[in-house]
């Protein structure tokens, strides 16, 4: 009857250490995560889940990267559009390290989040789906999110450069914040051109 925090806290007075991880899904945003998003203008900005689906973004996202919107849900999944989507890799200037990246974040997370059986089908699906993953799947990377450059090739803005961070969401272990955002002045503004006011 304790909820996820208390239940926590119970664990490290007692055992002096973190209870094992409950993985429950959930694709609910609250109004205030997705202002967070919101506020970004110029930004994009993305929730997406252990399993790398995207239950929310803002308007800069579905600008510069995908119209998630458009996808139905099951289709709104970072690794499905990076393995399964030919416009991934003409928008991705250098597709095989972020394929390689997103692998590596995706299997690093799995544990971590105690989501092991949640992943078994979309791994399944991938591995039927695209040789590319079976490769960098067997390799067997992992890796942390940290920050870094993702260089992208789109057809209005051209090439662009984002600097990308991610985010955990405080009382939602099952959710990151991803934030991509321009390094370059101009880049912003072009970003702000493009997008539709709501």
């Amino acid at each position: 009857m304790l909820n996820d925090v208390e239940r926590e806290h119970l664990f490290l007075l007692g055992l002096g250490r973190l209870p094992g991880v409950r993985y429950r899904p959930s694709d609910d945003v609250t109004p205030r995560l997705q202002r967070v998003l919101d506020a970004m203008a110029s930004s994009p900005a993305l929730l997406s889940t252990v399993t790398w689906d995207v239950v929310a973004w803002n308007a800069a996202a579905a600008a510069v990267l995908t119209d998630y919107a458009k996808l139905p849900a099951a289709k709104r999944n970072v690794l499905r559009l990076v393995f399964l989507d030919p416009g991934s890799r003409a928008m991705n200037q250098d597709w095989e390290s972020v394929a390689r990246f997103v692998v590596a974040v995706f299997r690093a997370g799995i544990p971590r989040a105690g989501a092991q059986a949640a992943v078994e089908p979309l791994v399944r699906e991938l591995r039927g789906d695209s040789p590319d993953f079976v490769r960098i799947w067997d390799e067997g990377g992992v890796a942390a999110f940290g920050d870094g450059i993702k260089h992208l090739r789109r057809p209005i803005l051209g090439e662009i450069a984002l600097e990308y961070s991610a985010f955990a969401v405080d009382g939602r272990p099952d959710l990151t914040m991803l934030a991509f955002t321009p390094n370059r002045r101009e880049d912003a503004d072009r970003i702000r051109t493009l997008i539709v006011p709501a």
